[in-house]
């Protein structure tokens, strides 16, 4: 095998896979905390994506900066979303039913994008998307370095704030056991919220770096969803650190794939490993059998 393949994969696998991990990360989260499934976590990358486009081309605001923008505005569609409709989910169904609503509430979102925005393809543009640099040997694409960075910085603080503040306490208990958290005095509605807000912010980061990488349009959220929700059952339901292995591990794999055989294969590859770690590993590779964990 020609080193250059493997280097290039495993730099692909870093950089790219950090920032599906991001995104995943948000996932899971929401998934640990509140056992709801949401699928609509695909079209809110694309509506990520669309804000840091509208932001750039009709007021002239740097890609990274708008993340000041869209950032927040997106924990409050989150929140908004959780508030509407979420939380009205009861029972033993709940986990089925989050399915169905988060489809529903992804179908609006696609449908106001597409009346909005059209759905001709668009891609982010500013002066440092297209240029490189290299170490060595090896080039390296400035907008995936600093998504990188951008993914590091966003979840070393949600880490920080999982493990070093009173919230992350009670989010790591609603985690673990939402009945105990809630003897103890832990108001899970409050944490549920405000963790299905957080999840959902986290797709404006991640939206933006992949429009700058990616032509979009509305209908590129099937595709984003399914590498999403891989990425989680691969890692283990719930599992914030397994959502991170697993994001990178599958475009390492996927890069592997498209340059030993074929492109067309590198996709489909995500499925063919999702399915023999499942046969070995029902949980995935960090999740538990009877537990949520963190």
């Amino acid at each position: 095998m020609n080193s250059t393949v493997l280097i290039d994969a495993a730099k692909d696998g870093i950089l790219t896979g950090s920032v599906y991990a991001l995104m995943a990360t948000g996932l899971t989260l929401i998934f640990g905390v509140m056992d709801i499934i949401n699928v609509a976590q695909g079209i809110l990358v694309i509506l990520g994506a669309y804000l840091s486009y509208a932001l750039s081309v009709h007021l002239g605001i740097d890609l990274f900066a708008g993340l000041l923008i869209t950032i927040p505005t997106l924990f409050v569609v989150g929140v908004v979303v959780e508030r509407a409709f979420i939380a009205r989910l009861k029972g033993p169904e709940k986990t089925a039913m989050s399915i169905l609503v988060t489809y529903a509430v992804a179908l609006v979102i696609e449908g106001a994008l597409s009346l909005i925005f059209s759905t001709n393809l668009v891609q982010l543009q500013a002066s440092y998307v297209n240029k490189s640099f290299a170490v060595g040997s090896i080039h390296f694409g400035f907008i995936y370095v600093a998504g990188f960075v951008m993914a590091a910085v966003l979840l070393s603080a949600l880490y920080f704030m999982l493990y070093r503040t009173r919230f992350g306490v009670s989010v790591r208990a609603s985690l673990a056991d939402q009945t105990s958290a809630a003897l103890v005095g832990i108001d899970v509605r409050r944490v549920s919220t405000i963790c299905f807000g957080i999840g959902v912010a986290i797709t404006a980061a991640g939206g933006m770096i992949y429009g700058a990488t990616n032509a979009f349009n509305p209908n590129s959220s099937y595709d984003l969803i399914s590498r999403l929700l891989t990425i989680i059952v691969l890692g283990g339901m719930g599992s914030l650190s397994g959502a991170m292995l697993a994001g990178v591990s599958m475009v390492f794999i996927g890069d592997m794939v498209g340059a030993i055989w074929s492109p067309v294969w590198s996709t489909m590859s995500y499925f063919v490993v999702l399915v023999l770690v499942l046969l070995v590993r029902p949980q995935g590779l960090f999740g538990k059998k009877s537990a949520r964990v963190a």
